[in-house]
């Protein structure tokens, strides 16, 4: 796994059913840095969703298909939910998100935790 690399994820609910983070299911992108992502067990994802209308939230990217990231549909990527989960919730790469829309991830990071 490298970094902008997308992958299908599956992310558990919560026991209790609590919470709006995103669960099931789903690509995400893979943005932990290549120089310590082999070290551990974790991996820093943002998780995609299907549903458009989420781009009222700040800290959101639209990404259209393409050959080259694998999506099958219009998707937003939610970067107010990175988080770290367990490499072994990794399923398999579905492909890699273009370098111009990463420059993009890139300032909504940023800007999301203040930096």
């Amino acid at each position: 796994m490298t970094r902008g690399d997308i992958v299908l994820v599956n992310l558990p609910q919560a026991a209790d059913g609590a919470g709006h983070e995103q669960v099931g299911t789903r690509p995400a992108l893979i943005v932990h840095d290549d120089a310590t992502s082999n070290t551990l067990s974790v991996v820093m994802i943002v998780p995609f969703t299907s549903i458009l209308k989420a781009q009222r939230f700040p800290h959101t990217i639209l990404i259209q298909p393409s050959k080259e990231n694998g999506l099958s549909m219009p998707s937003v990527l939610l970067v107010f939910q990175l988080r770290a989960i367990d490499k072994q919730r990794v399923t398999k790469k579905i492909g890699h998100l273009e370098d111009e829309l990463m420059g993009k991830v890139n300032q909504e990071i940023k800007e999301s935790l203040g930096l």
